[in-house]
């Protein structure tokens, strides 16, 4: 029982920077109210977990599979706690209005001293507003319910399930994400590779742009929302 203990804390103590790496690599998404601590904590609770069940006979790799249940403690504990207020969901929404009515208007995407300006704002109080919306994402769960009945995704829902697994498994749906991907100005396009594909911290990011790493947050967040602009009009 000793020796099972024993490895127990060894593979805990090994794997415990992965917890850290992952914590820190959400908190770019999320609002200043979370503590990094309490997603460490609890992903570290997830790394004991994947630790006791997992099974290395069937093949699985731990790696792969300690982060799949440390991200997932993770988001759960963050779903219970609520961590997306209203307010800025929002946010998020006027600015997405804003670059959809822009986009269209001009058939290109705006810039942000455009964006600013249609929605009324001095430059620096839209830095801000995408700051305070740092946490967005691609995709809500907001987005599958009926609260809004202008909800941008209830057209993409072919066959009428409420399923956010099968949108982003439609073709079509890829097809208008890779090529919105596509069209992000150049900055934002590089800086979205360097964070979801080479796995770059936003301090890492902000070296290599030259810009702060709040600057990095304000550019993803500006970047989410083109896409979600891009993906409300999709299959009009």
């Amino acid at each position: 029982m000793a020796g099972k203990k024993t490895s127990l804390d060894e593979q805990v103590n090994k794997y415990a920077p992965l917890v850290k790496r992952i914590a820190y690599h959400m908190m770019a998404r999320l609002p200043a109210s979370v503590e990094v601590d309490d997603l460490i904590q609890v992903g570290l609770i997830g790394l004991m977990d994947a630790v006791s069940r997992f099974d290395g006979t069937q093949g699985a790799q731990f790696e792969s599979y300690a982060t799949q249940r440390i991200r997932g403690s993770m988001l759960d504990e963050l779903r219970e706690a609520d961590w997306l207020p209203r307010h800025v969901r929002q946010k998020s929404r006027q600015i997405e209005a804003a670059i959809n009515r822009l986009e269209q208007r001009n058939g290109k995407p705006p810039s942000e001293q455009e964006i600013s300006a249609e929605m009324g704002l001095a430059i620096d109080q839209y830095q801000s507003m995408l700051g305070d919306v740092k946490c967005s994402q691609l995709l809500y769960y907001e987005d599958f319910s009926d609260e809004d009945s202008a909800s941008f995704l209830e057209r993409y829902l072919v066959d009428g399930s409420d399923d956010p697994l099968a949108v982003l498994e439609d073709g079509g749906f890829r097809d208008s994400l890779v090529s919105a991907i596509h069209h992000l100005p150049e900055r934002e396009r590089s800086m979205m590779g360097m964070y979801y594909e080479q796995d770059m911290n936003l301090k890492e990011i902000g070296v290599v742009l030259g810009v702060s790493e709040s600057r990095v947050c304000q550019l993803h967040s500006q970047a989410v929302a083109r896409l979600r602009a891009q993906l409300k009009i999709w299959k009009n």
